[in-house]
């Protein structure tokens, strides 16, 4: 594993119960502002290096992650709703990180 793969599980492991994060947001955070589909990558692969909370993680528009139906059950579970359109209020439930909101 990377670096860049390091950072951004640990990231994600700090993704508090109930908020969701964006691919982009993350990619941000790390400084790679143009790398939101390499952690996409990165969470697609993570089961190998540990358990981490890769279902607090949509797309910029909110919308879940494409065949993974479980996703949205452990959103339900921790209190996060998903539209009828498939998609999370990110106004309503984005993470708020203390390096940056974007």
């Amino acid at each position: 594993m990377n670096d860049f793969e390091r950072q951004v599980l640990k990231l994600v492991a700090g993704i508090p119960l109930g908020q969701v994060a964006t691919y982009g947001q993350l990619a941000k955070i790390l400084g790679y502002p143009n790398y939101a589909r390499q952690v996409g990558r990165i969470l697609s692969q993570s089961s190998s290096h540990g358990s981490f909370p890769c279902h607090r993680v949509v797309n910029s528009s909110g919308r879940l992650a494409p065949h993974w139906e479980e996703q949205k059950e452990l959103l339900w579970a921790e209190g996060v709703e998903v539209k009828a359109n498939g998609c999370v209020d990110l106004k309503r439930y984005r993470w708020k990180s203390s390096e940056g909101n974007f």
